[in-house]
């Protein structure tokens, strides 16, 4: 029988993955938060500015909705592919190439004189966003520790605070000034350049520690069969389809609904666009303590079903009563993305990068096609219509009652640590295995 000294000092995770866990680095969570912020100011200006080129250009919805799908599906294509081959081949560096190419996107959008070259500026600043989302998810994830809802929370807030800073950006500088002042957004980019080449440094530092986790990792084990974790990441994938199509009918359209609506104006609208934005990245921020602290799967469930109620009445209330609902709706909505990836890096143990990308690749994916398929149903039903259908989507959430608890079907200690760490790791690591190993043995029994 296991001494109470050894049973209250037991780990609380199985032994390989309690040792491959280093410390929480708060300053790089924070620089990577801050780049997601710029980064996705960036992209956010596309559909901010979507009225004026529509205006500007003579555009339907559905051309609209195709500048979207330019964007999103480079990203959503790329972002996998850069994940899997990163998990493989590092690139400390690729962070700053990332940021580069969006930068020439925004040169190439600030000087498009016609479609087709809107539509190429979309697809760079998509395919620099493909390159910068895996990578910095993967070093969040690194400098995350134990903490890994948090850090997860932490760098999407701040993409998520760039997301709502575009329409503002767009209503103050690039309304007045026309097209041409989206070059001033290129500061942004060149910033970003300059934070991620020291993020990549202090990468490129620790990446042989991080290599030796990584490897431990992958002797971890979740406790579910292949079909299981197959099934789990088909909920998942539901749920993002849920998600994103919902909350691509607000960020893309809810400035042409409450246009034709309430016949508001396009500065006004853009503003309404940004109280929605903020109230999504003040929500973010909730999604990832609360899923270390009480598990994913609750996280998930609530994010999802719990806009149902509010989605459903949207479209039936006044402005007053609209803008409040979208509020709620941001902020519940917002914790959803953050539990979901975390949940499916430690469904699929040390594959963080192949993951990270391919959960922000159906995202950005699911958000470009519900751009395009929405833009059409507006061009056909109208847009109101489309706020009528879309408000059921939040009802989806309900199969995550289908997700299993990971926390529970973790296996009991000794039988997760029978396995021995792989022969590359440290002496002294093998040590503090071994010695995690006798004392899970003692505590369960063996």
């Amino acid at each position: 029988m296991a001494s109470p000294a050894i049973s209250t000092t037991a780990p609380a995770e199985p032994a390989p993955l309690a040792s491959a866990v280093g410390p929480t680095v708060v300053p790089v969570i924070l620089a990577l938060s801050f780049s997601h912020l710029l980064n996705d100011t960036i992209q956010s200006l596309l559909p901010a500015i979507y009225p004026l080129l529509k205006t500007s250009y003579g555009l339907t919805f559905t051309q609209v909705g195709f500048i979207t799908f330019a964007f999103q599906v480079t990203a959503s294509l790329l972002q996998p592919l850069v994940g899997f081959y990163t998990d493989r081949r590092p690139k400390p560096h690729s962070l700053v190439l990332g940021m580069a190419v969006s930068l020439v996107g925004l040169i190439l959008l600030s000087r498009a004189a016609n479609y087709p070259h809107i539509l190429v500026a979309a697809a760079l600043v998509g395919t620099g966003s493909s390159i910068f989302h895996p990578e910095a998810s993967r070093i969040a994830h690194i400098a995350a520790g134990r903490r890994r809802g948090f850090a997860q929370s932490l760098f999407q807030v701040g993409g998520n605070l760039g997301s709502s800073l575009g329409p503002l950006a767009a209503a103050l500088v690039i309304v007045p000034h026309g097209q041409p002042a989206i070059l001033w957004f290129t500061l942004l980019a060149a910033l970003g350049i300059v934070i991620l080449a020291r993020v990549g440094g202090w990468y490129r530092r620790n990446l042989p520690a991080h290599l030796a986790r990584t490897r431990a990792v992958r002797h971890a084990a979740t406790g579910l069969s292949r079909g299981q974790t197959i099934f789990s990441l088909v909920i998942l994938v539901a749920l993002i389809f849920s998600k994103y199509f919902y909350l691509v009918s607000l960020t893309n359209y809810y400035t042409f609904y409450l246009i034709e609506h309430f016949r508001v104006s396009i500065t006004s609208a853009q503003l309404y666009l940004f109280v929605f934005l903020f109230a999504v990245a003040a929500g973010t921020i909730l999604g990832g303590p609360l899923g270390d602290r009480f598990g994913r799967k609750y996280v998930i469930w609530f994010s999802i079903l719990g806009v149902a109620p509010f989605s459903l009445v949207l479209p039936h209330v006044g402005l007053a009563a609209t803008v409040a609902l979208s509020v709620v709706i941001g902020a519940i909505l917002a914790s959803a993305f953050s539990a979901i990836l975390v949940y499916a890096q430690e469904l699929i143990p040390g594959k963080v990068g192949l993951v990270a990308g391919l959960f922000f690749g159906l995202a950005f994916g699911m958000s470009g096609i519900a751009s395009a398929a929405l833009g059409r149903l507006a061009d056909r039903t109208g847009i109101e219509h489309v706020f009528f259908l879309c408000g059921f989507l939040p009802l989806i959430g309900l199969i995550t009652a289908f997700l299993p608890n990971l926390e529970k079907k973790r296996p009991a200690l000794g039988a997760s640590a029978s396995r021995s760490p792989p022969r590359q790791f440290h002496r002294s690591s093998s040590r503090l295995i071994s010695s995690r190993i006798r004392v899970s043995g003692d505590v369960f029994g063996r």
